[in-house]
């Protein structure tokens, strides 16, 4: 099942035709803030499975174009994000650490946009914003210290995701933390369909051009692993993403660019990059040096 947000906090149920708005199920308000309602839905899912498969065969259906979607999950209480997680990546950016010997770093919850939005650029002259492609892991029901060997009980579903990233070497966290900074959509594909996460192909292009492709075989850290690890540390809620990291090929974006992602079995989306006025800060005054092709030791 592919579920959506939309039009301002609606939910609803992807289908081939469009979109069924199922929002009375879960009893989802207009323009909720902080928005939980999609939280609590994944939350209650299964238990609401019945009438959702009862509402989609009888809903009226709404085309795609007619409705905006937002990002498919609400106010999430934390991004899980793990660096350095694919080998080849790793040696792109001269990083001898990975992801089994790193752990993770969160993103804010306010760095989640949806498929309808830009990426927007924040004001730092001299800085590149780079694109990397991920999937995204969405967690489905509160949980700690959930064993590898139980890993699927605490997966709702799988999502695209971009972790976007200002480079330099000041702390990672801030350069990641920029609004419109962890795009995810363009819906939750429920966990049910897809059998094998870690043999998903994914790919990324800017203005056409291929620039990231990779399968989640080739995660250093793999998905029971990262759940593990995470839940080892921190109880997880209904809602929480997990970012399992990203290949090599990451490169600059600048305003006027597209950037298109496509994860096997789960869909794609494609985001206009715009400059914005915002964000500058003396933190970014020093330009990077050396241009951040080849990094040592301190970035993803």
């Amino acid at each position: 099942m592919r579920l959506v947000r939309f039009d301002g906090g609606r939910i609803g149920v992807a289908t081939q035709g469009g979109v069924v708005d199922i929002s009375r199920l879960v009893g989802a308000p207009d323009a909720e803030w902080p928005e939980v309602s999609s939280l609590r839905f994944i939350a209650r899912f299964d238990g609401l499975r019945p009438a959702i498969e009862q509402a989609v065969a009888q809903g009226e259906v709404l085309p795609l174009d007619a409705i905006r979607l937002d990002p498919p999950v609400g106010f999430a209480s934390k991004v899980i994000a793990y660096p350095v997680n694919y080998h080849a990546h790793g040696k792109e950016m001269g990083a001898t650490y990975r992801a089994k010997n790193q752990g993770f770093f969160l993103k804010p919850p306010s760095s989640i946009s949806g498929p309808a939005d830009p990426i927007v650029l924040p004001d730092v002259p001299g800085r590149e914003v780079h694109h990397e492609a991920e999937l995204g892991i969405i967690i489905g029901k509160t949980c700690r210290s959930v064993s590898r060997e139980n890993w699927r009980e605490a997966v709702f579903g799988y999502t695209c995701l971009m972790d976007m990233v200002v480079r330099g070497r000041e702390e990672r966290v801030f350069r990641k933390a920029y609004d419109t900074f962890c795009p995810i959509g363009p819906w939750i594909v429920t966990a049910d369909e897809i059998a094998a996460p870690d043999a998903l192909s994914m790919k990324l292009w800017v203005n056409g051009e291929l620039r990231q492709a990779a399968n989640t075989r080739d995660l250093v850290l793999d998905i029971p692993g990262m759940i593990e690890t995470a839940s080892a540390v921190m109880t997880l809620y209904p809602g929480d993403v997990i970012a399992t990291g990203t290949p090599e090929g990451v490169g600059p974006v600048v305003d006027g660019d597209s950037v298109r992602i496509a994860i096997d079995q789960i869909g794609e989306m494609t985001l206009d990059v715009r400059q914005g006025s915002e964000g500058g800060t003396e933190v970014f005054e020093a330009p990077y040096e050396p241009p951040i092709v080849k990094q040592e030791l301190t970035d993803r």
